[in-house]
């Protein structure tokens, strides 16, 4: 890790390295959200895509990481891959997508994800499994023909991070953290932190 390296280069080059080592999702990153009462909340979601803007996931606008996003648009990010005993930080606000940017993701999912994104009322109570896979049915029925739409709920958030921070273990818990700071400029600084 260098001072010098910009941050994303650098996620860019620790992400490859665990798309070789992790054995199950290497894009899953934990998203921390905070409720109306200021409890922070945390759940695993999966890196879209990212560059010099930010950090992009989807999910359903009405759910409960949605509706938190949207009211008080900030957020957090951790990757932590445990093959490589490294882990990534990113904190900073967020904003929506573009009507484009979503409708262009969606249309690569698959069409039984297609599907779910209609079926589920995502955070929201289910009678039972029953339930869901009633609506998944009715809605592969609607949609049997032709491309499945993106429901209008459902859409992108980009975490743009005002701080990232790059931890790797070191022996005898003595690790290496490098902290990214974006200035309102749109440069970088860096500092180096105590284990």
């Amino acid at each position: 890790m260098n001072e010098k390296d910009n941050p994303f280069d650098l996620f860019s080059a620790w992400l490859e390295e665990a798309r070789g080592s992790e054995p199950n999702d290497p894009e899953g990153m934990a998203l921390s959200t905070v409720g109306e009462d200021g409890m922070p909340s945390s759940r695993m979601v999966l890196l879209k895509g990212f560059d010099e803007r930010g950090f992009v996931f989807y999910t359903n606008y009405e759910s409960r990481k949605g509706r938190q996003l949207l009211n008080h648009g900030m957020a957090a990010l951790l990757f932590h891959w445990k093959s490589l005993r490294r882990q990534v930080r990113i904190e900073g606000p967020v904003e929506q997508v573009t009507e484009s940017e979503a409708d262009a993701y969606f249309s690569t999912r698959h069409r039984s994800s297609q599907i779910g994104a209609w079926a589920s009322q995502q955070s929201r109570p289910v009678e039972s499994r029953f339930e869901l896979e009633k609506r998944v049915a009715q809605y592969a029925a609607k949609y049997a023909i032709g491309a499945v739409p993106r429901p209008p709920y459902w859409s992108g958030f980009r975490v743009m991070p005002r701080l990232i921070e790059f931890w790797k273990d070191g022996a005898f818990r003595l690790h290496d953290r490098l902290v990214f700071h974006r200035q309102p400029d749109g440069t970088w600084t860096t500092e180096r932190l105590f284990p």
